[in-house]
């Protein structure tokens, strides 16, 4: 399918401006398709949940490439926006409220967030029998529940137009304790790295702990609630994304 100019690009897609206010997400070549038609189906799955997000409408094959076609965002990214702003306070007040949006949905029929951990964490840690024991043992012990949760929700993810703000990706969509989104929001916000090549990375590492302090304000949830989710969220990291710094060591170093 013919498609316009690039409108963002991504570590697995690319965006493209198509035509009636539509985009084109075009997943790189060689992206798994059961991974495309599952971004699809989460997205599909809450369509008629009541918080801004782009409508999905069809996967596309494009060459050698999957693609979703979705209601375009228009905007910036709210990491854009923050970064430019310095504005932590409100981009804190920006992701609390639509989080909490989110979280007053329920559902079932995608992944549950314990089994996307298990799986993560039995994969990760196949060398280190004595902390994979321990993250399976506390991950079993942490709540359950069918609440949404967004999966990937970060200042990435999110698109701010007009003082309003709108949820992309849903790749990890899954349901369980909202406490898990509200950890992994956290673990993503502040313990994953930055570019080897970025300067000044003690200042950053300030502002990602600060940016995470002020949305759990925001929340309502302390760090004590979370403690066991943030551990079992990074001993999953390790199989999630194995090329990514150790940050299961880093979460209890720091």
């Amino acid at each position: 399918m013919k498609h316009g100019k690039i409108i963002g690009r991504g570590n697995t897609a690319t965006v493209y401006e198509l035509k009636e206010g539509k985009v084109l997400k075009l997943f790189s070549q060689g992206y798994p398709k059961e991974a495309v038609e599952r971004e699809f189906f989460n997205a599909k799955a809450i369509s008629n949940m009541s918080f801004a997000k782009p409508n999905a409408y069809e996967m596309v094959f494009c060459e050698d490439q999957m693609g979703i076609i979705y209601n375009r965002v228009e905007g910036e990214s709210l990491l854009d926006w923050v970064t430019k702003t310095g504005d932590m306070q409100r981009c804190a007040v920006y992701m609390a409220e639509l989080h909490k949006s989110i979280g007053r949905n329920e559902i079932i029929n995608v992944p549950n967030y314990k089994e996307f951990l298990e799986y993560n964490i039995v994969k990760g840690l196949s060398d280190n029998l004595e902390k994979r024991k321990k993250a399976l043992q506390m991950l079993e012990k942490l709540g359950d529940g069918n609440v949404l949760c967004h999966g990937d929700y970060h200042p990435g993810n999110i698109f701010l137009s007009d003082g309003h703000v709108v949820v992309i990706d849903f790749m990890n969509v899954c349901y369980g304790d909202f406490l898990y989104d509200v950890a992994r929001t956290v673990f993503l916000v502040e313990y994953t790295p930055v570019p080897v090549e970025m300067e000044n990375k003690k200042i950053v590492y300030q502002f990602k702990k600060t940016l995470a302090d002020l949305y759990l304000m925001q929340m309502n949830v302390t760090r004590d609630m979370i403690k066991d989710y943030l551990y079992v969220i990074s001993a999953a990291r390790v199989g999630e994304c194995p090329n990514e710094q150790d940050s299961y060591r880093t979460i209890y170093i720091i």
